[in-house]
């Protein structure tokens, strides 16, 4: 076990009708209020017979709390967008970001609290993936939509700039929300296909953390395979009965323990290429996050599985999907036994399936790996990660 230091500030509202809690929480951090959200679906009625950005509002305005608002925010965040909420918070003198939404409206609430209180260009923090300069934020706090990213109690921000076809992630403990509520209730509108995207990011999440070359976490690899049997149990079950309660609910709480930091404390450094390739996919062509991690895993993980590493993919295979035989026939059969999940989930196996060719592989294979080599189960160089593209076309 590693040394390491933890430490998560976030006050977690889980349950039915904790926005109701919302304007109380929110006026501890000030009277200006940015609320940012989607495309629409936070005015749909919901079962509580109304619209969530009725509910908020409402418990917003019974704190006396002013509201301003940045709606809009694309499925995978702009950085024009977060320049676009920064200026409203200069102008509002704004005291809280409200992030309501998924994990991109969290995601650009982040880089919004950090642009507002930064002189300089956010945008460049996140190329050269360095926080420092940003030594202040707003307060962040958020009502989770959708189960996936994890970003309702970690400090991680994905913003993609389509003028250069880029998508990358900063991290601080700066960007932790301050609170975040998690009503699972909200989560029953959410289609079969941001469902199945979701569970696998959550399940992506896991991996990345999960295969590592070492011998060692031992108690992090029993939480981790927790989780991904809860996603493996109840994914299919959120499929099928969009408003089973105990479903979307041990979903939502696996997405957020699947990305705070838990799980990998006391690891060597975690892995994280299948993200980092997947990021050049959604920059290039903006597909859904969870479709690009469910086409990309399995075939990575075919790539990346050694002698030196198989030992992690046994203890997957056993652990996981209660594989019996060699460890060579239980190691392969864990990767078959993955591919199979994200297809019964309605995810595609091939880029081709979501309107990607050969034309920009080379080029995001280097861009990926421009900083450096990625990955921990095996170093990964441009020539790996366009095999890999390939091995997914």
């Amino acid at each position: 076990m590693e040394n390491f230091n933890y430490y998560i500030p976030t006050k977690i509202l889980f349950g039915k009708r904790k926005i109701e809690s919302l304007g109380k929480e929110a006026a501890k951090y000030g009277k200006n209020i940015l609320m940012v959200y989607g495309k629409g679906s936070i005015f749909k009625e919901n079962c509580y017979g109304t619209s969530l950005y009725e509910q908020a509002k409402k418990s917003l305005e019974e704190a006396n709390l002013t509201i301003f608002e940045l709606p809009n925010i694309d499925p995978n965040p702009r950085i024009e967008s977060v320049y676009a909420g920064a200026k409203l918070c200069r102008e509002h003198s704004i005291d809280l970001v409200l992030a309501i939404g998924g994990g991109s409206t969290i995601d650009c609430a982040k880089g919004i609290a950090g642009q507002a209180k930064y002189e300089g260009d956010i945008w460049k923090c996140y190329e050269t993936k360095d926080p420092s300069p940003i030594q202040e934020v707003l307060p962040i706090a958020s009502v989770l939509t959708l189960s996936a990213t994890g970003s309702e109690m970690n400090g991680s921000s994905v913003i993609s700039n389509l003028s250069c076809n880029k998508k990358i992630g900063l991290t601080t403990s700066k960007f932790r929300p301050v609170f975040s509520i998690l009503d699972p209730s909200y989560t029953f509108t959410v289609n079969r296909k941001q469902t199945a995207s979701g569970s696998v990011d959550i399940m992506s999440h896991i991996f990345e953390q999960y295969f590592t070359p070492d011998h060692g976490g031992y108690l992090q690899n029993r939480m981790m395979e927790g989780v991904l049997k809860t996603v493996i149990h109840y994914a299919p079950i959120a499929l099928e009965e969009p408003d089973n309660y105990e479903a979307r609910a041990n979903l939502m709480w696996a997405s957020t323990w699947a990305l705070n930091d838990m799980f990998e404390k006391g690891k060597i450094p975690t892995d994280w290429a299948t993200h980092q390739m997947e990021h050049e996919l959604s920059a290039f062509y903006d597909i859904t996050h969870g479709v690009g991690l469910g086409i990309l895993t399995p075939y990575w993980m075919q790539y990346v599985l050694s002698n030196e590493n198989q030992h992690r993919f046994v203890e997957y295979g056993k652990e996981v999907w209660n594989l019996t035989g060699t460890e060579e026939e239980i190691a392969k059969k864990s990767i078959e036994k993955t591919r199979e999940f994200f297809t019964s989930l309605g995810i595609p196996a091939h880029l081709k399936e979501v309107g990607i060719g050969e034309e920009n592989l080379e080029v995001m294979a280097k861009q990926a790996t421009q900083r450096r080599p990625l990955g921990a189960m095996k170093k990964l160089y441009a020539e790996d990660v366009l095999a890999i593209f390939k091995m997914a076309l």
